[in-house]
């Protein structure tokens, strides 16, 4: 009995344990307010239209889409993916906001069929998502008022503020709703948890590229994706969080479910795919991290 006992009961405490942490991954906030901490407020974004692709990135061209076959029977679809990528990349060094949030729907889909432990990052990501959604859509924008001014008098936000990623940073900046020295809700502040989630997938897509090991093996992707994530977004976290984050790792699945999820059937062929797709995640990344960068906001509490 005793063994059972271990087998099952600590797995569950686990579990439980990154659900609760999870409440507190990622700034919680949204417009729309909730009556419980333990309550999440989500809505659903239905896209009205279908992306238009941009062109080029650093060598990869919309035609680079021909080798992303469309995978039947699954939500992820590395091809959707691509296009949102592509289509995201505004004028200059700009990055329009719906689309980059619909390449977050698209990867929320990918990790949540990498099983439950790891899933349950993608709550909290969607929460952030949804904050977005809803900042870019409200047509009076009191809502965001409230929140970040509590009754301050702040003049509520134009809705073009939220167009793209450069006026998002701006409009905010110029409201006073970015606070540099303290944990305020804003945009600009939700962007950035995105933005150092997006590096840690690319760094997670960028191993599972490489070759084998000394011993001819490739290494697990749950290895992979520890590393990532002690390169991405651990310096960011509290040692609690790091915990559960190194539970979840050691949950993923074998390397077999992501050849499957870009609808391959080998390494060699996931290759060329996955190259692609870095390297639009890459040119949406350098975009936002500039952008960032520029108005020192690489760090806001």
């Amino acid at each position: 009995m005793r063994p059972l006992l271990r087998v099952y009961l600590l797995p569950a405490a686990m579990l439980a344990l990154l659900l609760f942490v999870s409440s507190y991954w990622l700034p919680q906030g949204s417009p729309q307010g909730c009556d419980s901490l333990w309550r999440p407020c989500l809505s659903v974004y239905q896209p009205t239209s279908k992306p238009e692709p941009h062109g080029g990135i650093n060598g990869v061209h919309g035609d680079d889409i021909t080798i992303m076959e469309e995978c039947p029977g699954q939500d992820f679809q590395v091809s959707r993916l691509f296009l949102h990528l592509t289509s995201a990349l505004g004028p200059g060094s700009d990055v329009l906001l719906d689309e980059y949030l619909s390449s977050w729907e698209e990867l929320i889909k990918f990790m949540n069929s990498l099983g439950p432990l790891v899933s349950f990052f993608s709550h909290k990501v969607q929460e952030k998502i949804t904050l977005l959604r809803e900042l870019s859509s409200s047509s009076s924008h009191d809502s965001v008022t409230s929140q970040h001014a509590a009754g301050g008098g702040r003049r509520p936000l134009a809705p073009e503020a939220y167009r793209s990623i450069l006026s998002l940073l701006d409009a905010e900046l110029r409201a006073g709703v970015v606070n540099f020295q303290h944990h305020t809700p804003s945009g600009s502040r939700t962007l950035l948890r995105l933005h150092r989630s997006l590096l840690w997938l690319r760094l997670l897509l960028e191993k599972l590229c490489e070759g084998p090991d000394a011993r001819g093996q490739l290494r697990p992707p749950g290895e992979l994706c520890r590393e990532a994530y002690r390169e991405a977004l651990a310096p960011h976290h509290p040692w609690l969080l790091r915990q559960a984050a190194e539970v979840a790792f050691g949950a993923m699945p074998a390397r077999g479910v992501f050849l499957e999820l870009v609808c391959v059937s080998s390494q060699e062929e996931a290759t060329p795919v996955m190259r692609t797709l870095i390297a639009a995640i890459n040119e949406v990344h350098r975009r936002t991290q500039g952008a960032l960068e520029d108005r020192g906001m690489l760090e806001l509490p």
